[in-house]
Parts: C-alpha cells; sequence; structure tokens
C-alpha cells in the first residue's frame, strides 16, 4: 500500500509501544486512526496525542481475548469512518519460566492474548478488508515465532502461532482477495513496556508468575531497555506495507542476537540434527 492519506487504519495495543508508534506513523502520512487498547487511561492520552498532531482519531476499550469487544471495535471504525483499509493486530503479552512450572493461568493468559487475540482480529477485521480495493493486515508475531528460546513456552507457542496463521491468511487471500495484503511482524529486543505487561493481566488469571520478581525478569528488562525504539520497527513496517512483503524481521543483521538464533535453528532443521539455540543464553 503506497498512500495511506484518507485510509482508516486500526492498531490494537496501539496506547503504547509498537502500537503506538504503528498508530503515530499512519497519522503522519494522513490516515484515519482507531485505536484499541485495554488500559483505558493510556487510551485517552494516546488519541489526545494523535488528535493533538491533527491526525483524525478515536480510541476504544477493547480486550483482544473477548471476540465481542473485537467486533465492537470493527464496528466502531466502520462507524465512524466507513470501512477499514489497514488492520493491526499488535497486542501482546509476556510471561515465562519453566515450561512445567509456570502456573496454567500464565499459559492461558499469555496465549489468550497473543494467539486468540490474533485470531479475533481476523475473524473481525478480514472481512472489512475484503471489502476494499486495497488493504493490507499486519499480525505482529515476534522472533520467538521463528526460535523458541528457553523459559518462554507459553509466549514461543503463541508466537509460533501467529506466524503460522498469518502464513495461512497469507496463502488463503492471495486466493480469494489477492487485494488484501499481508505481514507478520517479527521484532527482536524493541525497548516498549512487554516486560510490565502484568499490569493488565486480568483477576481472574492473577498466580505468581515464575518469573516476574526473579533474576530473569531484570534481565529481560535490560535487554528490552535498550532495543529498537518502537519508531524504527513502524517504519520497517510502513516499508513491508509499500513493498506488500510478508515477512518484517526488524533484526536482520548477521550476527545480531536472534539472526543468529534464527539461523542456527534453520542449519540443525537442514541437517536433522537436534535443535541448536545460537543465543548466548
Amino acid at each position: 500500500m503506497q498512500d495511506l492519506n484518507g485510509k482508516v487504519a486500526v492498531v490494537t495495543g496501539g496506547a503504547s509501544g509498537i502500537g503506538n508508534a504503528l498508530a503515530r506513523r499512519f497519522a503522519s502520512e494522513g490516515a484515519q486512526v482507531v485505536v484499541g487498547d485495554i488500559e483505558a487511561d493510556a487510551l485517552e492520552r494516546a488519541v489526545a496525542e494523535l488528535r493533538a498532531s491533527g491526525a483524525p482519531a478515536v480510541g476504544i476499550v477493547t480486550d483482544v481475548t473477548d471476540p465481542a469487544q473485537m467486533q465492537a471495535l470493527g464496528d466502531a471504525a466502520v462507524e465512524r469512518f466507513g470501512g477499514v483499509h489497514v488492520f493491526c493486530n499488535n497486542a501482546g503479552v509476556g510471561g515465562g519460566g519453566l515450561s512445567w512450572e509456570m502456573p496454567l493461568s500464565t499459559w492461558e493468559w499469555v496465549i489468550g492474548v497473543n494467539m486468540w487475540g490474533v485470531i479475533h482480529g481476523v475473524r473481525t477485521f478480514v472481512p472489512l478488508l475484503m471489502q476494499q480495493a486495497e488493504a493490507h493486515i499486519v499480525n505482529t508475531a515476534s522472533v520467538a515465532g521463528l526460535v523458541a528460546a528457553p523459559f518462554m513456552g507459553p509466549y514461543n507457542a503463541s508466537k509460533h502461532a501467529v506466524v503460522a496463521i498469518s502464513e495461512t491468511l497469507h496463502h488463503e487471500l492471495a486466493m480469494v482477495a489477492p487485494q488484501v495484503k499481508v505481514s507478520v511482524l517479527c521484532p527482536g529486543w524493541v525497548n516498549t513496556k512487554i516486560a510490565e505487561s502484568g499490569r493488565n493481566r486480568p483477576e481472574h488469571l492473577q498466580e505468581d508468575d515464575a518469573v516476574a520478581d526473579g533474576e530473569g525478569a531484570e534481565l529481560l528488562r535490560g535487554l528490552i531497555e535498550k532495543g529498537m525504539p518502537p519508531e524504527e520497527v513502524a517504519g520497517k513496517v510502513r516499508d513491508a506495507m509499500r513493498d506488500e512483503r510478508f515477512w518484517v524481521l526488524t533484526h536482520d543483521d548477521e550476527g545480531d542476537f536472534w539472526v543468529d538464533g534464527v539461523n542456527a535453528r534453520l542449519r540443525s532443521l537442514e541437517a536433522r540434527t537436534n535443535p541448536q539455540l545460537g543465543l548466548p543464553l
């Protein structure tokens, strides 16, 4: 998609991090923006900033694990702006620890947001995108959807699922609605608040997370704080949209932490050897 001027873009998880950077990038190119997020206060601030920049913008409090709320987000976009041209399935959370020690609530929470949120987004928004002469859906996965590092079982599982859903969708839309393009975003370390995503964990799924207050969490926060700025990620997504490119890997230089991990996995698959991380863990 070359021109966003006058188009309608919807972004989940759009009040902070990558989602907010995407919303601001689309707005800077003349798009009308609908932001969905579970945090009401952060959402209000994000929409106020978009409007202050001159962008037509609306915010809808959205829990992506609830299909009715995702449908309400789609309905609001159509009611306010008449349709949807770009949809970013971006909301996500993190949680980790040893796979056999994590409470089921952590598995349910992470997979509920990261995988089921994407499924609900696809079911709500793809039919809307198909009504346009050109449209684009961006699903936020992770490099953790391409290589499975330890202590990240629920996150890895959810992000591998997002990659698979996106690739399936790419083939399906190429057959039945080729004007709708698909990209899957697989970022490495990005400076966001994902390490603090427990702030939005629902009460009925509150249990002690295996790494929430441990050394692992501090290491993770340090790596994230040194990560790529979200604005740079948004620029890479926008480039992929222009090029109609499926894969969006933010960290693609040889020798990068995550690139080495992905390449090690591909080599072990090709050689039929046991998985090799290739990560400095």
